[in-house]
């Protein structure tokens, strides 16, 4: 059996043991499965979130009617021809040839329909300097951003023959390809530079070239493998961009983590003198369960997402749960079976001047966490102390949290010129460049009656305020829907465009399309879509937590039989969490350090981020708090006390959490210097804590309770007993001290040593 008692009672050492008898086995069943998944994957192909699914509320019912109908609404674009000095107007002839022009070039490129004059539609300001050509795009409004490239070339050409005039190009489809573009070259870049980034740091970390390939190649692996599950799954639960890009963020996080868990200590065990069957059968009882643990763990958190109501949400809870679970099963089985299969030719490829840090024994730690223990242990309460008070200061700045929907200039910077023609549209034409819409369905859309409803909404829409005008109708008779357009008053100042939107839908509506029985008329369009997101994602807040946090606490609590270990756990998950959103908010909404990162004026930080970062951080820094307490829960059931298990577990994983925490911080990091916002946000926010929770979470306070709660910290209730067992114990080292009671008699369960 090797050195020790090396008994094997838990699954991920039962799988460990399999894979490295069969390795061949294993590895081919591994390759098989990505290469089937793949395959399967692209053959079914990818369905993807509809637009009617996207939100909830009156927006999700308007899109429905539209979808129901058969109506096929194109994709409407703007071209802003406006003076450059105040001082042409659009009676002057220069104007007219530049807007005429304008008409030529779009006609000519066969992408469009409908295009219309302001000389004939009247779109032009008040001051008489700007003026709109407006028309459609051919083909389906949801791939118009794909088409649109020809069009916007040709109104930069008008544009370099017309200098003493602004034009500029702006719409449903031109918006679309600008953030597809932005989108898709930020994770370009973010994709090519993470893998570079993480095998750097695993090549520091391991000092060989191949012991720092195999994590990378596992989560990649394990990418490649859910990309097909996603397609398979997404005729069930449709998926997105944004889904297989988040996939992609965690995927290459726990998968680089679970193995570099693994190797670490199956490395540390030859160090100190261990065969390498029994060094790998440790490995598989210890770190592997921990990966186990941890796993479930993330996957549970990463479900909460589907409590949300959201399908964005729904598709990239799913995808992140599913590469986790990937991950995590290929840690545990491929993994073990290419370290038996490999040996001693794990540390092939030595890197110069790093041999220095192959670890030469299992008990040895990092020096420096081993000088930080001390002084933690030494003072216990002023630890605790100083690191809750340091923790909740950076938290304080999230008490003023504001959430919406950041703008086009807010995401951008006014930077883009797609930006800077949005924001002179809106000072020009109140109203903005999407107005709201008010999707009408009646039993006869030409009845007096709806007729009579309809021309009253249009007056009252104006005379209460809400609306300059002009609110125009149009009808679909063949199927009794009517879509009536509404430009709000506010335009892009979002706090009174929805003032706007408020008193369309409660009480322009009522009074006049709500008096007609069976009518239906939800408000649509950016500002309601913007609310209803909002109120949904605001009415998904407590479900979410409650799902994360009680389950999180239950596969704790049956996982270590500890009721201290399982609150502890998920205090400290929370404080993390809530000094990420302080970092958030100080640097995002109040601008403190913003240009560091370019987000100078941003004011606000994006609705969805919070929950999402919740959900995304309670389950890394499970990762993190699994591996560390299994490792002292470890060394107290080969007898050492609870003080010396603390300092033995905290610094001998300290050197694989802290290289799995500059990995996830870097490639995090990477996001931070992206140009979107919404990304930079993702970044500073996931990087933020993810460096807080593996230094003064793990290092600090984690160490400082359990010191201050000692033997308390196994406390186990007797009424608890009879709950499920899932901690499968192995001991893979006797060790020579007595062990010592872990509660005193009548206080709870006693741990098995």
């Amino acid at each position: 059996m090797g050195n020790g008692d090396t008994r094997v009672r838990g699954l991920a050492a039962r799988a460990g043991g399999w894979s490295a008898r069969h390795r061949w086995a294993a590895v081919g069943i591994w390759v098989l499965f990505v290469a089937l998944a793949m395959g399967l994957g692209s053959a079914a192909g990818r369905v993807d979130v509809k637009e009617s699914e996207q939100m909830g509320g009156e927006t999700r019912t308007a899109a429905r009617i539209i979808e129901d109908a058969g109506i096929r609404e194109p994709a409407g674009e703007t071209v802003l021809v406006q003076a450059r000095d105040g001082k042409l107007t659009a009676r002057d002839p220069e104007f007219r040839a530049a807007v005429d022009a304008v008409v030529a070039a779009v006609r000519e490129t066969g992408r469009a329909t409908g295009i219309t004059s302001p000389y004939d539609t009247g779109t032009i300001s008040e001051d008489g300097h700007s003026a709109l050509v407006q028309f459609d795009m051919r083909g389906a409004a949801d791939t118009a951003g794909d088409r649109v490239e020809p069009v916007l070339r040709a109104v930069a050409g008008v544009q370099d023959e017309h200098g003493k005039l602004r034009i500029g190009e702006i719409g449903e489809a031109s918006m679309t390809k600008t953030f597809s573009d932005a989108f898709g070259d930020d994770f370009k870049k973010a994709e090519y530079s993470a893998v570079p980034v993480a095998l750097g740091i695993l090549l520091i970390a391991f000092g060989a070239l191949v012991a720092a390939l195999l994590p990378v190649a596992l989560a990649i692996t394990a990418i490649m493998a859910t990309m097909g599950l996603m397609g398979l799954v997404s005729h069930l639960q449709p998926m997105s961009d944004t889904a297989n890009s988040v996939m992609l963020l965690v995927g290459l996080a726990v998968g680089v983590d679970y193995c570099l868990f693994y190797l670490r200590r199956e490395r540390e065990e030859r160090a100190a003198g261990r065969d390498p069957e029994t060094a790998l059968r440790i490995a598989a009882a210890t770190s592997g369960r921990a990966v186990v643990v941890s796993g479930v763990t993330v996957c549970v958190a990463m479900a909460g997402m589907l409590f949300t109501g959201i399908a964005e949400f729904k598709a990239m809870g799913l995808a992140s749960l599913m590469v986790v679970a990937v991950a995590m099963v290929g840690s545990v089985t491929v993994l073990p079976a290419l370290l038996s299969l490999l040996g001693e030719r794990v540390e092939k490829g030595r890197v110069p001047f790093l041999n220095r840090r192959r670890p030469t024994g299992g008990t040895q730690g990092s020096r420096f966490w081993t000088a930080v223990l001390k002084r933690v242990l030494a003072r216990p309460v002023l630890s605790a102390v100083a690191a809750t008070g340091a923790l909740l200061a950076v938290a304080a700045p999230a008490i003023g949290m504001k959430t919406e929907n950041l703008t086009l200039d807010q995401e951008f910077g006014d930077s883009l010129p797609i930006v800077q023609t949005y924001n002179r549209l809106n000072e020009a034409f109140p109203g903005g460049s999407d107005p709201a819409r008010v999707v009408v369905r009646a039993d006869d859309i030409n009845s007096p009656e709806v007729k009579a409803a309809l021309a009253g909404f249009r007056e009252q829409a104006v005379s209460s305020g809400a609306s300059r005008g002009p609110v125009e109708i149009t009808l679909h008779d063949a199927q009794n829907v009517a879509v009536v357009s509404v430009p709000l008053v506010g335009g892009s100042d979002q706090d009174r465009a929805g003032e706007s939107l408020t008193k369309l839908r409660d009480e322009v509506r009522p009074r006049t399309l709500g008096t007609v029985e069976g009518l239906q008329a939800p408000i649509t369009g950016q500002v309601a879509g913007n609310k209803d997101f909002n109120d949904r994602m605001v009415g998904s807040v407590v479900p979410v937590f409650a799902f994360v946090v009680v389950f999180a606490f239950v596969l704790m609590l049956l996982s270590f039989r500890s009721l201290t270990v399982a609150l502890t756990s998920i205090l400290l998950n929370l404080l993390s969490v809530g000094a990420a959103y302080g970092i958030l908010v100080a640097v995002f909404q109040h601008g403190w350090g913003a240009s560091l990162v370019g987000a100078e004026g941003v004011g606000a930080i994006i609705t969805w981020l919070p929950l999402f970062l919740f959900v995304i951080l309670f389950g890394l820094s499970m990762d993190y708090h699994v591996f560390v307490v299994s490792r002292i829960r470890e060394a107290r059931m080969r007898g050492r006390s609870t003080r010396d298990a603390i300092q033995h577990g905290v610094v001998t994983t300290a050197g694989v959490v802290t290289s799995a925490a500059v990995i996830m911080v870097a490639v995090f990091a990477i996001f931070g210097t992206l140009s979107m916002q919404s990304m930079k946000q993702m970044g500073v926010g996931l990087a933020a804590a993810v460096l807080i929770d593996a230094t003064i979470i793990r290092g600090v306070l984690l160490p400082s309770v359990m010191a201050l709660l000692g033997e308390r910290n196994w406390y186990f209730p007797r009424w608890m007993r009879r709950l499920p067992d899932l901690t499968h114990d192995e001991s893979p080292e006797p060790v020579a001290e007595p062990a010592r009671p872990a509660v005193r008699a009548g206080e709870g369960e006693r741990i098995g040593v």
